[in-house]
């Protein structure tokens, strides 16, 4: 039976997503409980990968389940064999063939900046050090990144990808209490993509640097860029993806 799941998770103490050899991450945490409870294997597909110490408010995933169980009973087992820094947020029945991944119409990941580093929100906001944050410089350059790019300039290379081309449909910045918000939305994200493109807004824009610099970034489709430095993953969270209701199975305005 195929399932689906929305999850949230801190990822302060996570080498991140994918499962990786002697490291602590969310996808090994996860297959790991799901084998206590059906005593087999069970893989899991998110909608994507986050990196080391980027957090989720609402990842979703995919898994095929062979023990006879309630969706209920599903959520409740499977949270009883998960640490605390992971909460499943629900569980559900999809179309048989839906596939969290592939079938993701759009993702929303926001990016905190704070203003100051304090013991409270040094795992949750991240700080630029000897950088001043120009909110209304920054506000004025977002329209650089939206629409359909090359962005191999603001992402780490991967062999595996055909192409770096992706759709930006929402990017703004705002002023919030402790400081900054970024929200982007976009059909797909690269490796590093989002903090690299926060790290550009603040670099050039800290440094006074010519707005034009950034569609030559674009332009240059270069991996290795100066101007793109990445910015800290503590204020990263993914924020919620998109898919087709028929895909889904899940009724959104519940």
């Amino acid at each position: 039976m195929r399932i689906a799941a929305c999850l949230a998770y801190d990822g302060t103490a996570f080498a991140g997503w994918q499962i990786q050899n002697n490291e602590r991450t969310v996808q090994q945490t996860i297959e790991n409980a799901l084998e206590k409870i059906c005593k087999q294997p069970v893989p899991v597909t998110a909608s994507g990968r986050t990196d080391s110490g980027v957090h989720a408010l609402r990842q979703y995933m995919h898994l095929d389940f062979t023990l006879q169980m309630t969706q209920e009973q599903i959520h409740k087992a499977l949270q009883s064999k998960l640490p605390d820094d992971i909460r499943i947020i629900e569980v559900w029945q999809p179309a048989p063939d839906f596939h969290a991944r592939f079938d993701a119409i759009s993702r929303t990941y926001h990016f905190y900046i704070a203003n100051q580093r304090t013991p409270f929100n040094r795992h949750y906001r991240s700080v630029f050090t000897r950088k001043t944050i120009h909110p209304e410089r920054i506000q004025s350059l977002l329209h650089n990144f939206t629409g359909e790019h090359d962005f191999s300039a603001f992402c780490r290379p991967n062999p595996d990808l055909k192409h770096y081309r992706c759709n930006v449909s929402n990017l703004t910045f705002e002023e919030i209490e402790d400081g900054y918000r970024l929200i982007i939305t976009a059909n797909r994200f690269l490796h590093n993509m989002v903090r690299r493109i926060v790290g550009c807004l603040v670099e050039i824009t800290h440094k006074n640097l010519n707005e034009a610099l950034i569609p030559e970034l674009l332009l240059s489709k270069s991996h290795r860029q100066k101007l793109t430095p990445t910015a800290p993953p503590q204020g990263l969270f993914l924020y919620d993806v998109e898919y087709p209701q028929n895909k889904s199975g899940r009724d959104t305005n519940a």
